[in-house]
């Protein structure tokens, strides 16, 4: 039913968007992104599981508003796939696009872009939960305030206007802001994706709990009881969601979530076969 629903609205925003998907670009970020995305690869190694025969899988760590990283990496990504052509593509963005960083709007109206374009796959964070709850209840406001609301609601063009200004019509101002081109994005959102030996989620997974039984809530919100965990899960677990200074590659797990808004610095990891390349 959700794979149904995820397809119609892919068709609808394709629809909206009306345009050649291979020349679609945000011009803003455009120029900046080509000056740096020859840049060479920083670091790889291998894994103890592989993607399947002839794919490449591009994951990409939380973006948190950063529109001008994520379209740096885009470019790379693009880059890297014309220098070194393989069969199947596929781009995982692991959640959380939105709050703390300037630009959360910008970087819907890209993922939007590589959706259509790309057929990429977007996983649902804790952000854009908490931000979809805000669209159907404002007593989430003060919550999600608390986890840089504030910033995408500006990035929409909504500012506070004082102690007159309501949690119920600050909603009302960003359910008129959000455009229905966002809205199809988030109905395309997914809470997990596997490839080969890899299982792609935005925060983890709660051990000795099969896949196809995790509460979703553990998939966008877990920290200490997965990140403590040694064992070896039913597959490679690609995550972020927990801020850490640079990947942090384990024999269960790797963490990309390098706090792109904070550090400037979005990580993408290309895997193939068994070898991890950091672009």
């Amino acid at each position: 039913m959700g794979g149904n629903r995820r397809s119609d609205s892919l068709d609808l925003l394709l629809e909206l968007l009306r345009v050649d998907t291979s020349r679609l670009t945000v011009a803003r970020f455009h120029d900046r992104r080509f000056l740096i995305m020859h840049r060479s690869v920083a670091s790889s190694c291998t894994v103890a599981a592989s993607t399947p025969a002839d794919t490449r899988i591009y994951a990409i760590g939380d973006i948190h508003g950063r529109a001008d990283l994520l379209s740096e990496i885009t470019g790379r990504i693009d880059d890297d796939i014309r220098r070194r052509p393989i069969k199947h593509t596929v781009e995982v963005y692991l959640g959380d696009y939105i709050d703390r960083g300037p630009h959360s709007k910008e970087v819907i109206d890209l993922l939007a872009i590589r959706l259509v374009a790309n057929h990429a796959v977007c996983l649902r964070g804790n952000h854009e939960a908490v931000m979809e709850g805000f669209l159907r209840d404002p007593a989430i406001l003060p919550y999600w305030l608390q986890l840089g609301g504030l910033h995408t609601l500006a990035s929409y063009g909504i500012e506070l206007n004082g102690d007159d200004d309501t949690a119920s019509a600050l909603q009302r101002r960003f359910i008129d802001a959000f455009p229905r081109e966002h809205e199809l994005v988030m109905q395309c959102l997914r809470h997990q994706f596997i490839c080969g030996d890899f299982l792609f989620v935005h925060a983890g997974i709660r051990p000795d709990v099969s896949i196809e039984h995790q509460d979703i809530n553990d998939l966008i919100w877990i920290r200490d009881e997965f990140l403590d965990s040694t064992q070896k899960h039913e597959r490679f677990v690609v995550h972020g969601h927990t801020p850490v200074p640079h990947p942090d590659i384990r024999h269960n797990r790797i963490n990309i979530d390098t706090c792109a808004w904070r550090t400037g610095s979005l990580t993408c990891v290309a895997i193939e076969g068994s070898a991890l390349l950091f672009l």
